[in-house]
């Protein structure tokens, strides 16, 4: 080959990356996000999150949430997990399915949620779905299109549910099929536990402390929820503190003890074995410490809709003993107990079982609070 044609080829090559340089500087112009931080003033948090590291909004309770308002066709959100065992709904404008699932990998990743939207105003919510036992998510903040901006988000309802409980608030296996395994993360979904439900259908702004495995006098693992309730971070056993005077409930659930009676009563693990007269004082001081974290709500002391409530159960009983002498000793007339009835069920509810106690407990609550 000459060596004019050399220069020639060299020359062609030359053009030919200048000209796939331009093009991909057009693509990624028209395609380059805004970041928005977490610390930005117009993200909407609800729950027990900790904001102790600057630009970061870390959480861990299930049920957690983040909602914003933004403009423009994209929306991608920056997530750094602890152990990339965490499962989130991500959902836009009004969906009630959500628009994706973001199964966490470790470390800190961008999701892509949507660059199709209409060029119009949108909202969005990131709705935590596994537990502390997940791990801890660090959220960094969003990614919008070029000209998209963060607009003020909606307003709170005025309304608030809080809900103490185990895995069946947590929503342990709520989405596995009947007969198999019900403890995989990816399976289990807050959004679809009866206390989320339950704060939907009240229109109630809605908390879970919830742990699977927990319970008040004994749980599966070395600390119980007498121990756990007041935690900022709910990642194992720790001396993170929650600050009460933050946020006050309307309505505080509580569905506890059924993990002390399969503890207690089968495996045996709390010796000497309490007596009835012990786990009745037990659960009436848990209430107590309740009731003076939060002295102007309604306590539904609950239980089910496991094998506790089971009929020939002496587990409920425990719990009426405790609200009436909580009544006798101090005249409370906010406190009632709430039993969810066992179906025969084996396993941990499937979401239909928690739809159809979600229906139970928001009649209920209509009728103390006098809600509509």
């Amino acid at each position: 080959m000459s060596s004019n044609r050399v220069k020639s080829a060299k020359l062609s090559a030359s053009l030919w990356l200048c000209l796939f340089l331009i093009l991909f500087c057009c693509v990624a112009v028209k395609g380059a996000q805004r970041q928005v931080i977490a610390s930005q003033d117009n993200f909407q948090y609800t729950g027990r999150i900790d904001f102790r590291q600057p630009q970061t909004a870390i959480i861990s309770w299930p049920g957690t949430r983040i909602q914003g308002a933004f403009t423009g066709t994209q929306l991608a959100i920056t997530l750094d997990d602890q152990w990339g065992k965490n499962y989130f709904n991500v959902f836009i404008d009004d969906e009630t399915e959500p628009r994706k699932i973001i199964a966490c990998q470790q470390g800190k990743h961008r999701y892509l949620i949507a660059d199709d939207l209409a060029d119009k105003p949108h909202t969005f919510t990131l709705f935590k779905r596994t537990e502390g036992e997940e791990g801890r998510t660090k959220f960094l903040g969003v990614s919008l299109s070029e000209q998209g901006e963060l607009l003020p988000p909606p307003a709170k309802p005025t309304r608030k549910i809080e809900f103490f409980g185990d895995s069946v608030t947590s929503g342990m296996g709520n989405e596995a099929k009947v007969g198999e395994a019900d403890h995989i993360p990816a399976e289990k979904n807050n959004y679809l536990a009866y206390g989320a439900i339950t704060a939907r259908d009240l229109d109630a702004e809605y908390v879970s402390i919830s742990q699977s495995g927990i319970g008040v006098m004994v749980s599966w693992f070395d600390f119980t929820m007498p121990q756990f309730y007041d935690q900022l971070d709910a990642v194992g056993n720790n001396d993170t503190k929650w600050n009460f005077q933050r946020w006050q409930p309307d309505v505080v659930v509580v569905n506890l003890l059924q993990n002390d009676s399969w503890l207690i009563d089968r495996e045996e693990r709390l010796q000497p074995k309490p007596s009835e007269e012990d786990i009745v004082a037990a659960y009436r001081d848990f209430l107590g410490d309740l009731r003076n974290i939060y002295p102007n709500a309604y306590i539904i002391a609950a239980l089910g809709s496991m094998d506790a409530t089971k009929p020939g159960s002496k587990w409920p009983s425990y719990i009426e003993r405790a609200v009436e002498q909580i009544k006798q000793t101090t005249g409370e007339q906010r406190m009632a107990t709430f039993f969810f009835p066992y179906t025969g069920f084996e396993q941990h509810p499937r979401v239909v079982q928690h739809r159809k106690n979600a229906a139970l407990l928001s009649a209920f609550i209509k009728t103390k609070m006098n809600w509509q």
